[in-house]
């Protein structure tokens, strides 16, 4: 018989779950502001090197650089979006940009300099940092706070409600027996987007090798949605361009050294297609198509300074790619880099997947808040636009919170006792045939592949395979409570396979919901292959009685806020 876990009883005036970047600097925001706010991180792993900036970023993407604007930065986004695009979170977040770079360099993350002193451009709208680190020094910063209370290697399952209103979360430790339940005044959701949805690059032994987290599993995207949270834009899913096999970043390279895109026969093919990161997407994939595959990054011919230069780049963000260049002796200047499509991630920082939220990140569901790539609405947020997200939802939290003494609920919650019942009955032994959660994943992420526009198929999708792929995750959700579960760790494995299977409903739901074609590179609707007008607009949805409700709302183009009800 399994031991009972130990229970651990928390009280906060802000829950944060979620150590990464916007979690981390929403909590920092708190304890600027007010000293006396008890204030609590969840994070799953430890907040030294956890989210995706866990391995670092040898950029700053998302900055106003001199001669730019935040007004141009907006129409940027909105281009690059195809239009789905909310201006007010855009706007909201792009003009603290510069200023929370600043704070970053204060905190002690290197930006390089000119002779001037000025920041290093690379583009109009990047800025070049030596950011192995800048994880680390996120964490540190937060220890400076006494009323900043992190526990790391704890995972949230479920936000706790009462009477419609967030009162709190529950979670288990991941290394040792026991549970969490979280009393809190306002919950802030801080988790990464998803990745391992779908069948990655590099399947089996290699299959960490991915653009995203592989630990970031949209367990942020599922909580919200269990607890009725409105969700937008799951269906613009992100494909990432990426050096091969290591599934390095590519952009290093285009806008480090000015690298074209060609393909077999060396032909320069961008134009065909746009210059839209979903345009761009495009272009590989159906270059490779009609066989003038595959493509790569003209590197052949670089200076030995610019290869010393992207060696060293990727050393603050995917060392692997300067040892395979190292070891393979294909160095850039006399190889050009190939550079294929990755599996599609649900991601709100890059594209537009996630939370609907107002202008200061309340989700639609009372005292429940979100930042960072939870949030739908707001591409191209990166970095910066991360930090500027926990910081707005941290000061919207401040003032609901102030205006709210009352004091915590500390009762019993039945919904709290249920999902610790739920937790003891995963892990108990189990005497007839179990699944493998490992080969639970490899099911769902074949489902994906094949039915809901994976790599396999070049991205295409059409509505039957849709409805296929839609049956057949309904049923892995079924007997999924069948699988061998032996100790923490797997609870936590178990729990991310939930978390996925939940979040593969939603997106199937979104796309089968949009009739065209808007993201070529990120997904191609066989049913309805071109772009089509009357669906400039978001496609929200909303969980209730276990199925989807689909919503359609208007864009707010040139708007400062965009008005919502609850």
């Amino acid at each position: 018989m399994t031991c009972s876990l130990k229970l651990n009883e928390v009280v906060a005036d802000v829950l944060i779950l979620g150590g990464g970047t916007a979690g981390c600097y929403a909590a920092i925001t708190l304890a600027r502001k007010n000293p006396n706010l008890r204030i609590v991180i969840l994070e799953k792993a430890n907040i030294k090197r956890s989210g995706c900036l866990a391995a670092g970023v040898n950029a700053i993407n998302a900055y106003i650089t001199d001669g730019y604007s935040v007004d141009e930065y907006v129409e940027y986004v909105r281009w690059d979006a195809a239009k789905i695009i909310r201006d007010d979170l855009v706007r909201s977040m792009a003009l603290r940009f510069n200023r929370i770079a600043g704070d970053l360099e204060q905190m002690g993350l290197v930006f390089l300099k000119d002779a001037n002193g000025n920041y290093v451009s690379r583009g109009r709208r990047n800025v070049k940092i030596n950011g192995e680190n800048i994880k680390p020094i996120l964490a540190k910063e937060t220890q400076k706070y006494e009323n900043i209370k992190v526990y790391n290697h704890v995972n949230a399952t479920d936000l706790i409600l009462k009477d419609g209103r967030v009162v709190g979360a529950v979670g288990f430790a991941v290394e040792f027996p026991e549970r969490y339940l979280i009393h809190a005044r306002a919950v802030l959701i801080a988790c990464g987007g998803a990745s391992g949805l779908y069948r990655p690059n590099n399947p089996g032994f290699s299959r960490h090798k991915m653009w995203y987290s592989p630990f970031n599993v949209g367990s942020g995207y599922a909580m919200g949605i269990r607890a009725g949270a409105e969700m937008t834009s799951l269906e613009m899913r992100f494909v990432a361009q990426r050096c091969k096999d290591v599934i390095a970043p590519t952009g290093t390279i285009a806008l480090g050294v000015g690298a074209k895109e060609i393909n077999c026969l060396g032909e320069c093919y961008s134009e065909r297609y746009g210059l839209s990161t979903s345009g761009r997407a495009h272009g590989a994939t159906n270059e490779a198509l009609e066989g003038r595959g595959p493509c790569y990054l003209k590197t052949v011919g670089v200076t030995k300074e610019q290869e010393d230069d992207l060696l060293k780049a990727y050393l603050n963000m995917a060392p692997a790619q300067t040892l395979r260049w190292l070891e393979s002796g294909r160095r850039p200047r006399l190889c050009n880099v190939e550079f294929e499509g990755s599996e599609p991630y649900v991601v709100g920082g890059h594209t537009g997947s996630g939370f609907w939220v107002d202008v200061d990140r309340r989700a639609t569901v009372p005292r429940l808040y979100a930042a960072g790539d939870v949030v739908g609405g707001a591409p191209k947020k990166f970095v910066t636009g991360a930090l500027a997200e926990g910081e707005i939802a941290a000061e919207a939290i401040l003032a609901d919170i102030s205006d709210d003494p009352d004091e915590l609920d500390l009762s019993p919650n039945p919904d709290a006792e249920k999902k610790f019942e739920e937790y003891q009955m995963a892990l108990e032994p189990k005497a007839f045939f179990l699944y493998d959660l490992t080969q639970l994943e490899e099911a769902m992420q074949k489902v994906m592949d094949v039915y809901a526009g994976g790599i396999s198929p070049a991205y295409r999708y059409n509505a039957r395979q849709l409805d296929m792929a839609s049956d057949q995750i309904r049923q892995l959700e079924e007997i999924i409570n069948l699988a061998h579960v032996d100790d923490m760790n797997e609870l936590l494995r178990f729990y991310e396979l939930k978390d996925r299977l939940l979040l593969c409903r939603a997106l199937i739901a979104h796309m089968n919901e949009r009739h065209e074609t808007r993201w070529p590179g990120f997904g191609v609707n066989t049913d309805f292959p071109k772009v089509d007008k009357k669906w400039e607009v978001f496609v929200n949805s909303v969980f209730t009685d276990n199925e989807f409700k689909m919503i359609l709302r208007q864009l707010n183009p040139g708007e400062d806020t965009y008005e919502y009800s609850h």
